[in-house]
């Protein structure tokens, strides 16, 4: 596989490349609106730029202090098994410890498509009823 130079930029995500891709990996179309205050009411976004196009992207949203969850970690097909997602979860993570509370626990949830369980257990997340989930513990 042909690695690719990619970069990726913190909060930047516009609603139109967020539907873009949605759709390209197979999720429903959304509404312009409804994807602009879905970014805006999130918590924080990272997405990955290949020679000027967005081609990967990844969201936390939920309370910011107990409860955080990744969603829409979404690389387009032909960008997929070059590091990006990687990059992408781990920059969400990143994000987590510099912003949760210094000295608690915390619970980080996600939703894995059917498949792709193996991707996050990698990152220390495990399968459970309700999705998956990781503890961390936020150092004082």
């Amino acid at each position: 596989m042909e690695k690719v130079q990619f970069v990726l930029l913190d909060n930047s995500l516009r609603a139109e490349d967020f539907i873009r891709l949605k759709v390209a990996a197979g999720f429903m179309d959304r509404p312009l609106k409804q994807a602009e205050k879905a970014l805006e009411n999130g918590l924080f976004n990272v997405s990955a730029y290949s020679e000027g196009k967005v081609v990967g992207m990844g969201r936390l949203v939920g309370d910011g202090a107990m409860y955080w969850y990744l969603q829409e970690i979404i690389v387009l097909p032909e960008y997929q098994g070059m590091g990006i997602g990687k990059s992408i979860v781990n920059r969400l993570i990143e994000y987590i410890k510099s912003t949760a509370l210094p000295g608690t626990a915390i619970e980080v949830g996600l939703t894995a498509v059917k498949g792709k369980e193996q991707f996050y257990e990698k990152f220390g997340f495990s399968c459970g009823s309700s999705g998956m989930k990781k503890w961390m513990e936020i150092d004082a």
